[in-house]
């Protein structure tokens, strides 16, 4: 749902953008997607979406939830995720990150050591050595994830990721770690982490922004961080919550029109009642379409030319629950010619 625009803005958005950025037929293609953005834009809805869109298409998915205060299982209408990863819709499984079950996962899988029972003491010192070594943890994080697409569990992994302001260390660790250890099992671990996170075929960030001041800036710093402060390819930036365009020039000029006084009150005596505001409704609904194309006319030129800009409508209905994440979802099929 493509963006149109009124008044003074109409020219900074009028021009469509390459066909590389319009349509990046990619996109799913990859096996990897970490879905970020500023607190409050929506990107668990749009990581759920995803997930959803690959999951009707065929693709056998898994929807990944970082942060433990997250949502993703409203998203679904299913109770609360756990770390084993269960079938929530048809080809689509959710999973919820725990350090410790990845811990035991990792000790498991990738150091051979037996499964106990109990690591708490084991999980205590890994507390210690973490905080002494930051990087530690994100790195057993992504790897989870990292693991999956190495092993071809899944045909996507789509993680609804920490926020923006620390997404870039917690893909930048384990670059870091790689770089702190020479040799070692460590090296190792981290060392095909890397082929993966850094292959633009595999992995990309999808960057979740809304036609707002603050949210835009976030946007595009957190973009230039991504670019200069890690290996992974930035795949798309997603802009949610877009207005749909209500009104056109002409409308405009006829509501400029009906705002003459004795133009209200004709119109108030002939329909017996007070036209006052819905005048002030059309005109707020033109301001804020108005304001928000002026945003998008930032972020767009503050981005490189390529990049895709996927744009999604803003909901006047219930935005949780799987009834919205299937209208995101076609919102976003639509958005990638799928």
């Amino acid at each position: 749902m493509r963006p149109t625009t009124t008044g003074a803005s109409a020219s900074a958005l009028s021009a469509d953008p390459p066909l590389a950025a319009r349509v990046p037929l990619d996109l799913l293609d990859r096996r990897l997607l970490f879905v970020t953005g500023k607190g409050g834009v929506g990107k668990t809805t749009v990581a759920s979406g995803l997930a959803l869109l690959a999951a009707r298409q065929g693709r056998r998915t898994l929807v990944c939830q970082s942060d433990a205060k997250g949502d993703l299982a409203d998203a679904y209408e299913v109770s609360g995720l756990e770390f084993a990863p269960r079938e929530v819709q048809p080809h689509l499984f959710a999973m919820a990150m725990d350090t410790e079950s990845s811990l035991r996962e990792y000790l498991r899988l990738q150091l051979k050591l037996p499964l106990v029972a109990k690591v708490g003491p084991l999980a205590r010192a890994f507390d210690f050595i973490a905080n002494a070594a930051p990087g530690v943890k994100e790195v057993l994080t992504v790897g989870k994830y990292v693991w999956e697409v190495r092993e071809r569990h899944y045909d996507l992994v789509v993680v609804d990721a920490v926020a923006s302001g620390h997404i870039v260390g917690q893909l930048a660790a384990p670059q870091a770690i790689n770089q702190l250890v020479q040799v070692g099992v460590v090296r190792n671990q981290t060392s095909w982490m890397l082929d993966i996170l850094s292959d633009p075929a595999q992995t990309g960030v999808v960057v979740v922004a809304s036609p707002e001041e603050m949210p835009v800036n976030e946007s595009l710093e957190l973009a230039a961080r991504i670019r200069d402060e890690t290996t992974v390819d930035l795949a798309a930036v997603v802009v949610n919550r877009v207005l749909p365009e209500l009104f056109g020039r002409g409308e405009e000029e006829v509501f400029v029109r009906l705002r003459r006084p004795e133009r209200v009150v004709a119109l108030s005596g002939a329909v017996g009642g007070d036209v006052g505001p819905v005048l002030d409704a059309a005109e707020l609904a033109v301001t804020l379409r108005r304001t928000g194309a002026g945003h998008l006319a930032t972020l767009r030129a503050g981005l490189p030319p390529a990049l895709a800009m996927l744009y999604l409508p803003y909901l006047f209905s219930r935005a949780v629950g799987l009834r919205a994440t299937h209208r995101i979802a076609e919102a976003l099929a639509e958005e990638l010619g799928r």
